[in-house]
């Protein structure tokens, strides 16, 4: 029987074993690395979508109050409309008995229709002011939407991060590192010109 030729399989296992841990600490190392980096871009998304949206409803609050002011002052101009057509009436009743009406009428059915011109001045303006808080705060919200999509794409990004190092998955690990890279694109579309 000859000789069989006896081969350390022990050392060979243990550098197979070693170039495998090698490639995988380097894929590890490199999922650690982008999911961090993207987590790192999600929160700071994130802060950005909440401080977008909470000056967005401020605006809007602001904007609501300024109707309300508006609505108060349109109000008025149609008490001193009424006022004024209360005014033009009682005048009318005494010309219709021939007499003269008093002085004060008129100087009353007068200051009536300034008063109107002022509360109609006052009102549209507050109206304008309304209208320019609510483009602002459509404006953040629209910026708040692509926010809220860059935290999404990351978040998701991040999960595959780990479905990749629970796997060692590389190709895993690049979808996630392709829909990162999206998320970070949406949020500097939005952050810087959007």
């Amino acid at each position: 029987m000859p000789e069989e030729i006896e081969i350390d399989t022990d050392k060979l296992r243990e550098a197979i074993d070693e170039e495998i841990d090698k490639e995988g600490g380097n894929l590890l190392r490199g999922i650690a690395l982008s999911t961090a980096l993207f987590a790192a871009m999600a929160a700071i998304a994130s802060l950005e979508a909440g401080g977008t949206v909470n000056e967005a409803l401020a605006l809007k609050t602001e904007a609501t109050r300024l109707q309300a002011e508006a609505s108060d002052q349109w109000a008025y101009y149609q008490a001193k409309g009424l006022k004024a057509a209360i005014s033009e009436a009682e005048k009318n009743s005494w010309t219709a008995l021939e007499k003269t009406p008093p002085a004060d009428l008129t100087t009353n059915a007068q200051r009536y229709a300034d008063d109107q011109k002022k509360s109609k001045q006052a009102a549209e303006k507050l109206e304008g002011e309304r209208d320019e808080k609510g483009k602002e705060a459509d404006h953040l919200m629209h910026h708040h939407h692509f926010y809220a999509q860059s935290v999404a794409l990351l978040q998701v990004s991040i999960a595959l991060g780990a479905v990749a190092a629970l796997t060692r998955r590389r190709l895993v690990w690049v979808g996630s590192a392709m829909l990162g890279v999206v998320g970070c694109g949406v949020f500097a579309w939005a952050f810087f010109g959007g």
